[in-house]
This record gives structure tokens, sequence and C-alpha cells, in this order.
């Protein structure tokens, strides 16, 4: 199905950021057209109406029959600048075509019925190419590529060469590129949910450690799995107090006693050369000397 349009055009004399600015302000949008026939032209569209225009386009290819410059050119849209802030337009390129002669434009894909693999076998479309190029007469130049996905199962693919023909139009792009494809569901990966054990302050926990645990009570079942309290005697007996174990490990590690006041110490003194011999020790006469 062709689409064709008409836009009223004003010639613009004026160039630059300034008049571009001023045009903005009165509401109209600077254009220009070009193609490969014909030296670009510089014009201005009404703001309100292009916005209607772009309206009914919408994302299909159509046709622009240009009114107000004599002999009423056939164009398209080419590119179309708007300001990301105020989402206002800016700036608009026409490409002029000529009646008699091909062209080549990029057409969106649209999708058709629906599919066996998605209504039977829960499979999900992918669209590879949203957009074809092809080469066309302007009066043979369709809105959209429609596409029939009625038959396609799970794991089939349309290509370029299964399209249905359009009359009049021919598609540039590899035979074998793909179109549309139905592909399996993407299984769902379900994380199991791992339970942390948090401590309670007095309460023992099966295989955690209770910083700072109190010493067990004496004849107190312990709890499978749980961690000896700090100081505790391995080998024990179950309820055994933990304050022997404590007292038996600071005996056997105990430092020894400080020797009494006037005893003869039996190590050298504290910061002696070694070797030295002790304060008051009998000296004997090396051998030779008097």
């Amino acid at each position: 199905m062709k689409q064709q349009f008409t836009l009223n055009v004003s010639p613009r004399e004026g160039t630059g950021r300034s008049a571009s600015r001023r045009l903005r302000k009165q509401d109209r949008i600077p254009a220009i057209l070009y193609g490969k026939h014909t030296a670009p032209i510089t014009l201005s569209l009404d703001g309100p109406e292009f916005t209607r225009l772009v309206k009914a386009i919408g994302v299909n290819a159509a046709l622009i029959e240009l009114k107000g410059t004599g002999d009423k050119p056939l164009s398209i849209l080419q590119e179309v600048q708007r300001d990301p802030m105020t989402d206002r337009y800016l700036h608009v390129d026409l490409h002029e075509v000529k009646a008699d002669e091909k062209m080549e434009i990029n057409v969106p894909v649209h999708m058709s019925g629906e599919s066996t693999g998605v209504k039977n076998e829960a499979g999900v479309l992918e669209v590879a190419s949203h957009t074809l190029r092809i080469r066309c007469l302007p009066k043979e130049l369709p809105a959209f590529i429609d596409v029939d996905v009625t038959e396609l199962r799970v794991g089939q693919t349309i290509h370029i060469s299964e399209l249905k023909p359009v009359a009049g139009v021919v598609f540039m792009g590899d035979k074998s590129q793909p179109v549309v494809s139905c592909v399996p569901p993407v299984e769902e990966i379900v994380e199991a949910v791992v339970e942390t054990a948090v401590p309670v302050e007095g309460v023992p926990v099966e295989g955690v450690a209770v910083e700072g645990a109190a010493a067990a009570v004496p004849g107190a079942t312990p709890v499978a799995g749980a961690v000896p309290a700090a100081g505790a005697v391995p080998g024990a007996k179950p309820g055994a107090p933990a304050a022997a174990g404590i007292a038996k490990g600071a005996a056997k590690g105990a430092a020894p006693a400080t020797p009494a006041a006037g005893a003869r110490p039996g190590a050298p003194a504290a910061g002696a050369k070694p070797g030295a011999p002790a304060a008051g020790a009998d000296r004997k006469a090396a051998p030779g000397r008097k």
C-alpha cells in the first residue's frame, strides 16, 4: 500500500543560525530539499502542519508532494532533527525523487498473523531485521514489508529469499539474511535461597560459635555440633566445669617463681654478657699465672 502526502513549503532566503532562530520563533521549521539532478533549495515549513504530517506517516515509508516550489516535486523524509530537551523540530532534510527513476530506500517490516510456535509451542518471536533495503519506482513504494509468520514454528527462520514478492520491488540485501525467527523460551534460572542462621544472644545455634560464650552448665547436655566454650578442656566429660580446664591451663603455663631476696641465682643476671662469671663467683688463676 503506497502512502503519498502533501506538504506546503515556502522558499527561505536567509541562512545560518540567526535566520533559523527567527523562523523557529515564528513557529516555522527550516528545511532543505536536495536531489541527484537539482541544486539544494532552502525551504521553511509550517510547524503545526509538519507535526501532523509526521504523526500521519508514523514509522512507514511515504512520498511527500511539496507545494509552493512551482513544479511540485516528490520527496521523502531523509532526516529530521529534534531538540532533545524540548522535543521541537529543528531542521528537516527532504530528498527529491523522480517519478520515472528507481530509488533505494529503507522500508520497515511489519509482522502479520500469529506464529504456530508462539501459540502452541511457547516460542518467542525474534525480529532480526526491523527494516529492509529495497529498490523501486516512487509510484511502487510500499509503506512497509508485510511478513506472514502464521506457519512459523519453533526453530524456524524466515529469510529474505522466503518473503512474499512485492510488485515492482527488489530486495537489496543478502538473500540469506534472516528477517524473523521463532526461538524456544529462555529457561528461568531459579537460584536456591540459602537461609543463614543468625545466632541470638544466649541461644546456642548448631554449628555456630558465639563469641564470648559462657562455660557449659554442669550437668547440661551439650548441643550437637556446638563449638566448646572458650577455655574448655579437650576430652573433658560433658557437663564438666570449664573453670577446671582454665585452672589447669594456668598452672601448666605459669611463669617460674621469682628467687628469694639474697639467694644466688643459678642463671646469669639480666643484661650480663654471655660467658661472664656471675658477681661474687670464685676466680681461678689461669695456668701459668700467679
